[in-house]
């Protein structure tokens, strides 16, 4: 019992003199100790007058990094719009299915084939050749009695095909087969051309063109037997989804930050990350930088949500309250997201960081927890259980299977698309415990009898006196 107590102490003081000699280090490294005599005034000065210089110039560093990640954000949710057809389709594809926009494509649809063909003048027609027939009196006047029902009846047939039509799957795989043939023409839209499926018009309407979606009503209803259909004309219209009066300012700036798409969201990360490097206390610019990256992704959270009843308000006039709400947040789905998973990440950072600082609350924590992975090691030593010199060799480089378990971490977080709060959570539980588990695993050096020597009889005399 008494040689496992030694061995503990001689593992006890090895540690605390590692400790201390990382100590002695960083103080050797960050210079002479204000007050301690080795210093004269003039360089205490010039000493603040640095360290204030790299803590402003760490600051100017975040703070552009900070306002420079929501721009990142739609420079890549831009590009991508833009250059992935698949994600535009993925995008724009659901709308189909929403019954506030059905609603209004229903709704124009009708007016559409109605304002185009004449349906009470090819009724009557209809009824007038009957009359011709020779009927007797009382039935050309019950005859006639019956065409207002008929011109209703027709038109409520023509609404209950488009309706059925729009809520079927066929006109959603329509919807998607159109974007998906017209997304090289929505490159055209962002120039100005008036031949893309999309199209912003010079006041700044921004609308869909219903031509293919009434072609394929008119085949529907020829092949449900009303033959007189195919007078349905080829129809251009155009249904206006939003409308905005700086549509080409957007336009210009659209194509503006699609064209620095690739590189701004890197150079947002080297700005935050060189103002955490540069700074005197990098624990402390950590902290900052992820609060402040945090804080700047839940401004832009409610910044999107004031956007939805602006556009709302916008768009009264063309667009339904409801269908204009469906058509903002189809849009900025994509936006939302990343900025959510952004601002969980940058919060996650900031816990970490918190939790690793220098305050004392946050290293008392830290010592009970290495308490903790001591005495784990020491019960599984004695039942003969250690790894031995891979143990000691993961304690020699602690620092880099840190930075290895970090980096693996960032690069999930960066790579995998898209980055989704519960991946970015999991991805960080699970490098804390790979973290715990080396720190575990990793053995403090024992020192020999002779180096523990005057160390315990160092402690033995402060005890005793």
């Amino acid at each position: 019992m008494a040689a496992r107590t030694t061995e503990e102490l001689r593992r006890e003081v090895a540690r605390l003199e590692h400790e201390n000699a990382e100590l002695t280090a960083r103080l050797a490294r960050s210079g002479p100790t204000p007050g301690d005599g080795s210093e004269s005034r003039p360089s205490s000065a010039t000493t603040r007058r640095r360290a204030w210089g790299w803590t402003l110039l760490a600051t100017v560093l975040v703070v552009i990094g900070s306002l420079l990640a929501p721009v990142s954000i739609v420079s890549v949710w831009a590009g991508r719009e833009l250059s992935d057809t698949q994600y535009f389709v993925d995008t724009f594809a659901p709308l189909a299915t929403k019954p506030a926009v059905q609603n209004v494509v229903i709704d124009q649809s009708v007016k559409a084939i109605e304002a185009n063909v004449d349906i009470q003048g090819l009724t009557a027609s209809v009824f007038q050749g009957i009359e011709q027939l020779g009927l007797p009196p009382r039935a050309a006047q019950a005859l006639n009695l019956l065409q207002a029902p008929a011109v209703a009846g027709i038109k409520s047939l023509i609404t209950s095909s488009v309706t059925k039509f729009v809520r079927s799957d066929a006109f959603a795989e329509i919807w998607r087969q159109a974007l998906t043939t017209t997304h090289q023409q929505l490159l055209a839209t962002m120039n100005g051309s008036s031949n893309a499926a999309v199209t912003i018009g010079s006041g700044g309407e921004i609308g869909l063109q219903l031509g293919p979606i009434i072609s394929a009503v008119k085949q529907h209803l020829v092949a449900q037997g009303i033959t007189f259909a195919k007078n349905i004309p080829t129809i251009d219209k155009t249904i206006v989804l939003a409308k905005s009066s700086s549509a080409a300012l957007y336009m210009g700036l659209y194509q503006l930050v699609v064209a620095v798409g690739v590189w701004l969201p890197w150079v947002t990360l080297v700005f935050l990350a060189a103002g955490v490097l540069v700074a005197r206390r990098r624990g402390i610019a950590l902290l900052w930088a992820s609060f402040a990256l945090g804080l700047t992704m839940v401004l832009v959270t409610a910044g999107i949500t004031v956007g939805a009843h602006i556009f709302q308000v916008s768009v009264a006039d063309v667009l339904p309250a409801a269908a204009a709400s469906v058509v903002y947040g189809g849009i900025l789905g994509f936006v939302q997201n990343i900025v959510t998973a952004i601002a969980v990440l940058a919060f996650t950072v900031f816990v970490v960081a918190l939790l690793s600082g220098p305050f004392r609350w946050a290293a008392a924590l830290r010592g009970y927890a290495g308490s903790g992975f001591a005495a784990v090691r020491r019960g599984a030593e004695s039942h003969g259980i250690t790894t031995g010199r891979v143990g000691d060799w993961m304690y020699q480089q602690r620092v880099w299977l840190r930075v290895i378990v970090a980096l693996a971490a960032a690069a999930i977080i960066l790579f995998v698309r898209p980055p989704t709060p519960p991946l970015i959570v999991w991805t960080a539980v699970i490098a804390v415990v790979v973290v715990a588990i080396l720190e575990l695993l990793a053995r403090p050096p024992v020192v020999s009898e002779a180096e523990a020597a005057p160390s315990l009889e160092g402690a033995s005399a402060e005890g005793a006196g």
